[in-house]
Order: C-alpha cells, then sequence, then structure tokens
C-alpha cells in the first residue's frame, strides 16, 4: 500500500490563534494513524513546552476521535510523517519493529556545503539527555553505536561570499538512519562537518543566518520524509510519504532542484 501523494502540509502560521491546527492525515485505517507533523510543533508535552498550545498527541486524538499511542517521536523542528497505533496491543506490535530497526525511514536535509556522493556514517554517538526526563539516568553511559546512509540527490551554489568562503554551497540529501539515537541525523551531519540548515544546536553560526535573511524564514532543514513497514496484522508492506511543505518548495524551485515527490 503506498500512500505517498502530492498534497503539501498545513503550516501552523497559517491557522488562526483560535483555532487548533488541523494536520494532514497521510494514512489511516482501524490499527495506525499517520499524520504529517509541521516544523515547530512538538509531539507531546515536555518540559520545553510551557508555552505551547497545541501538540501533535492532542490534535490527532482530536481528529480522529479516539486515544492514540505515539509509536515515535520527531524534534519539535522537524516536520515529516508521524505514526501513531490506535491500540495498545498494536502500538506494542510496532514498537518491537522500531526498537528492532525493522522500520525504513527516510529523509531529506539540506545541509551547508558540498557532500560525497553517497556514504556510510559509522559514527557512535554519546546519548543525549533532557534536563529533567533524563535527570536520574548516568552521564557516564558509552557512547552507543549510530549508522546513518546518505545518498547526495543535489547540490547547487549561489555567488555571494560568506565568512571566508567566496560562494554559499548546499547539498540536498537523502538520509537512512539505521539505528535511532537522539539527534542522531543532526549530529552526524555536524560530524561530517555539514551541518545541516537551520540547526540551532548543531549548525553554522554563519550559514543559519544567512540563509533565514535570504528565503526569508528560518527552520530545521529536515524532512521525515517516507516511513515504510510492515503492518502489524494484515502483514504487508505499508509506504507512508508526507509531501514537502511550501518553505521546502520554495527552497528547490529557487535552486532548481528536482522535486523529490514528484522525481523519485
Amino acid at each position: 500500500m503506498d500512500k505517498c501523494d502530492l498534497k503539501n502540509d498545513v503550516g501552523l502560521e497559517e491557522e488562526r490563534e483560535d483555532v487548533p491546527p488541523v494536520l494532514d492525515i497521510l494514512y489511516q485505517d482501524e490499527y495506525l494513524v499517520a499524520v504529517s507533523k509541521p516544523s515547530g510543533l512538538f509531539v507531546h508535552r515536555s518540559y520545553l513546552d510551557r508555552h505551547e498550545k497545541y501538540f501533535a498527541l492532542q490534535l490527532v486524538r482530536d481528529q480522529v476521535g479516539q486515544y492514540v499511542y505515539p509509536l515515535h517521536r520527531l524534534d519539535r523542528p522537524t516536520s515529516g510523517v508521524l505514526l501513531f497505533a490506535l491500540s495498545q496491543d498494536v502500538a506494542r506490535l510496532m514498537g518491537e519493529q522500531f526498537s528492532e530497526n525493522r522500520i525504513r525511514k527516510t529523509y531529506l536535509a539540506m545541509c551547508r556545503g558540498y557532500t560525497p556522493e553517497s556514504g556510510l556514517i559509522d559514527y557512535p554517538l554519546k546519548e543525549k539527555l533532557d534536563k529533567l526526563g533524563d535527570k536520574f539516568v548516568s552521564e557516564d553511559k558509552p557512547a552507543q553505536q549510530a549508522v546513518t546512509e546518505f545518498v547526495t540527490l543535489a547540490q547547487a551554489s549561489l555567488p555571494i561570499p560568506l565568512g571566508k568562503f567566496p560562494t554559499v554551497r548546499y547539498s540536498l540529501l537523502q538520509l537512512n538512519p539505521k539505528t535511532g539515537r537522539r539527534h542522531q541525523l543532526r549530529r552526524h551531519m555536524a560530524h561530517l562537518r555539514n551541518p545541516i540548515l537551520g540547526d540551532i544546536n548543531y549548525g553554522d553560526n554563519k550559514q543559519n543566518p544567512f540563509f533565514g535573511q535570504h528565503f526569508g524564514f528560518r527552520r530545521l532543514m529536515l524532512h521525515a520524509w517516507q516511513l515504510e513497514f510492515t503492518h502489524p496484522i494484515s502483514q504487508q508492506v505499508v509506504n507512508i510519504c508526507a509531501p514537502l511543505d511550501p518553505e521546502w518548495l520554495q527552497v528547490i524551485n529557487s535552486l532548481q532542484w528536482p522535486n523529490p515527490d514528484i522525481d523519485s
């Protein structure tokens, strides 16, 4: 079952403050529901959300009219496919697939500089801990295995000097994490010295402001594009795709890159 279409995400900024955002439902049956999460939306409450009114879990619950169980998480600034189970039993079955890395996750990222044509990043990562949620977890744990495959889809340069470089260079990548460490993709691309644009934790403090000024918006250019798994009940392969939102399309059109939603 292939649920990849070309509808755009609903951006939070387009909604009135007093009206809850309506998330684009990408897939739904009696066991699972997947939505397209916009950049800037928390998946669920955390100690960082004191001033937030809406959360993906709450919005999806209200849209489908029943309790939902989050199966994974996306960082607040990351957009894309977010999957929920509709029962505890299905959540348990899907949790096994996630914990055993049997879910194929495909991300799109826009990075600083020119990246190699393809590669495998095998670079262990120390666990990132929440200040409150993980306050009782030991900070002395050894680094955990972290593996990411990548393919460069397109590259472009702008004839504008920035810092010590005569031009601004960008790469569009497809990223496939083989493990599920916190901030893995962001940290792995920073390790390659090709940080993801808009990453305030691991990114470039010259490129990020320039990107915001040049394109007219600020956000993390990381998108959870596709999620492929075996349905826990039907045993069919399900592929869910979250099409790129208007900000992503603006950048792709500006740099004359092919649209992965159409050309993949």
